[in-house]
């Protein structure tokens, strides 16, 4: 089927190719009459506005990107980013953006990609993850005032004048860590990460839950890991031969590695080692044993993630953002809590 071109609709709906330009483009001045009659035609023909002109005419692309971090195998043998991306997606989709998917795997293609974001025009804003961010691409794209939103909270120095999504890591691994200490447990493990404010956050929770109950933290119980169960199954082998009680891991993806690293080793959970998560990724239900954890709403950082940048966009100057969204302990049997 042809493709209808401007001047087609308008001489359908009897009204000039520039009337037609300012409808799609959502121009004040548009007598309601002529608007509602070439939004007829538009709706009734299926056509379909080119993008890059509408781009032009509007200054807007209508397109949002999303970076990821340069550990591409890391961040998708967590189960965090896939979800992470189909929430933005679909606030996207509902918000009549477009997203765009920018991975990188070192600092020089990091640097070659801000250059290209830059320099193409074509992105209203972005989403950026706090995993591994270098301050040099945070930098450039506030040189040239392209509108950002962080999911994660950025280091300290950066925080105040950046705009981000996070949980309040902190408070869930300090319900983490309460739990455990509640259920008698005073040989309490960590399995955590070492390269982001979220695993800082997390670590500074389960620190300060042992403190108010008099517990000091034992060092030689706290291994590190990345986020991927394989980094969990790795740290923990480390860890048993610590003699723990319990462990908390700092994803759910560590902590079903820790599980499988306990059976290997011919121990059971909870019987053993119980074991305590932070996500509710879908798998933590569905785990043998179903897996206590933390959840923390990723929707909804997704959703706001977007909203935000739609904000800011829309607003010049526009002041930081922060929001923190609330997360609460999930129990299942892996704690030993439940029979």
């Amino acid at each position: 089927m042809k493709r209808l071109t401007l001047e087609e609709i308008g001489q359908i709906a009897g009204v000039s190719r520039s009337t037609v330009s300012r409808v799609i483009n959502d121009h004040p001045n548009i007598r309601p009459a002529v608007r509602q009659r070439v939004e007829d035609v538009i709706r009734q023909t299926g056509y379909q506005p080119n993008s890059a002109a509408r781009s032009l005419a509007s200054s807007q692309s209508r397109v949002f990107g999303l970076v990821m971090p340069s550990i591409l195998q890391s961040a998708f043998a967590d189960p965090y980013y896939p979800l992470v991306i189909q929430a933005i997606s679909h606030a996207c989709n509902k918000n009549d953006y477009t997203p765009a998917l920018f991975l990188f795997q070192t600092s020089e293609e990091e640097e070659k990609m801000s250059q290209r974001i830059v320099a193409s025009g074509l992105i209203d804003g972005l989403i950026i993850t706090a995993d591994t961010i270098h301050s040099t691409f945070v930098s450039k794209i506030q040189q040239y005032d392209i509108p950002f939103v962080q999911i994660g909270r950025p280091p300290t120095a950066h925080a105040a004048a950046i705009s981000y999504v996070d949980v309040d890591n902190e408070a869930g691994a300090y319900l983490a860590a309460s739990h455990l200490v509640q259920l008698g447990y005073r040989r309490i493990g960590q399995l955590a990460t070492a390269h982001n404010t979220a695993g800082a956050d997390r670590d500074a929770g389960f620190r300060h839950a042992l403190a108010d109950r008099g517990l000091a933290v034992d060092e030689a119980l706290v291994k590190v890991s990345d986020f991927s169960e394989a980094g969990g199954y790795q740290a923990m082998l480390a860890l048993l031969d610590e003699g723990p009680e319990a462990v908390f891991a700092q994803s759910d993806a560590i902590a079903l590695g820790a599980v499988r690293a306990i059976r290997d080793r011919g121990l059971a959970v909870p019987e053993d080692i119980a074991v305590v998560g932070f996500d509710d990724m879908p798998l933590a239900a569905n785990a043998e044993p179903p897996l206590t954890t933390v959840r923390q709403p990723i929707n909804r950082t997704g959703m706001l993630a977007v909203e935000t940048l739609i904000d800011i966009v829309k607003t010049t100057p526009a002041p930081a953002r922060h929001i923190v969204l609330p997360v609460e302990l999930v129990i299942r049997a892996s704690s030993g809590a439940v029979n």
